[in-house]
């Protein structure tokens, strides 16, 4: 087995940060969710763009993460996008010409289930593409996200980290859940077998494309719902900061004119 790189920013994260219990969670969880759901409402009416990125080892909880982003979310507002392998008619093409067409319109987010970053972790470990052009993608890749955030598109990228002891525990339990063990593919298999491999293409992933307009977020994902609320607080938290604070209301001229035409009185 190749000898084990030694991290410079992994090794930092703290995977022992969880919640006291349950009632917290749900607490704090609904509270964030209704901040949510309000952030989605100034997005539509303001016309602003956000693309949500997730990253992270299999099993690690992007899929159930995404699911209580958007939980309260009205779903004419966002759309999920599962990035898988391109397809063949895509294969000849240049590698981020797949995203342009999966871009938010106006007043919309879209939440990618891994990425562009492709690229530079798979493709990278599976030998996929060659040295050249993998190492050549994070400038390709920088360029790409500075051009969308100078048009004026949020992006936040969040990175789900657990450790390799975790992630087999979350393997068994999905291998003995008939609901849950179609989930584990022989592709997850593969790429555990690769960890040390898979580890240095992170690293290299978080310090070559963590830039001051698209910075990487390190999620502690050891504990699920720590895990669950921190991605909805580093969401929330960083759209309040950048988006109005709430749709456009109607002057008070403006709401007195339209009762009058229609008929409703004063204290109604």
């Amino acid at each position: 087995m190749p000898k084990k790189k030694k991290s410079s920013i992994l090794d930092r994260v703290d995977l022992n940060r969880q919640l006291k219990d349950k009632d917290q969670y749900l607490s704090l969880l609904s509270e964030l969710q209704d901040r949510m759901r309000r952030i989605q409402t100034s997005c539509y009416f303001n016309h602003n763009r956000v693309i949500l990125v997730f990253e992270g080892w299999d099993a690690s909880g992007k899929g159930g993460a995404i699911r209580r982003l958007r939980e309260k979310l009205d779903p004419r507002g966002y759309r999920v996008r599962p990035i898988a392998k391109p397809e063949s008619w895509e294969q000849g093409d240049h590698y981020l010409k797949r995203f342009w067409t999966k871009l938010p319109p106006p007043g919309a987010i879209t939440i990618f289930d891994r990425s562009w970053y492709g690229r530079v972790l798979v493709e990278r470990v599976e030998k996929l593409a060659s040295d050249k052009a993998w190492n050549r993608a994070y400038r390709e890749i920088n360029d790409f996200e500075k051009l969308l955030t100078d048009d004026g598109v949020i992006i936040i990228k969040l990175f789900m980290h657990i450790s390799q002891d975790e992630q087999l525990h979350r393997f068994a339990e999905r291998l003995d859940n008939p609901d849950k063990n179609w989930k584990l593919t022989a592709e997850d298999l593969r790429n555990r077998e690769r960890a040390v491999d898979y580890l240095e293409a992170y690293e290299d992933m978080l310090s070559k494309t963590d830039t001051d307009y698209a910075p990487w977020n390190i999620i502690e994902a050891e504990h699920k719902w720590f895990a669950r609320t921190r991605v909805l607080s580093k969401v929330v938290n960083k759209l309040e900061d950048q988006l109005p604070a709430r749709p456009p209301r109607l002057t008070e001229a403006e709401i007195l004119a339209a009762k009058q035409q229609l008929g409703i009185s004063e204290g109604k």
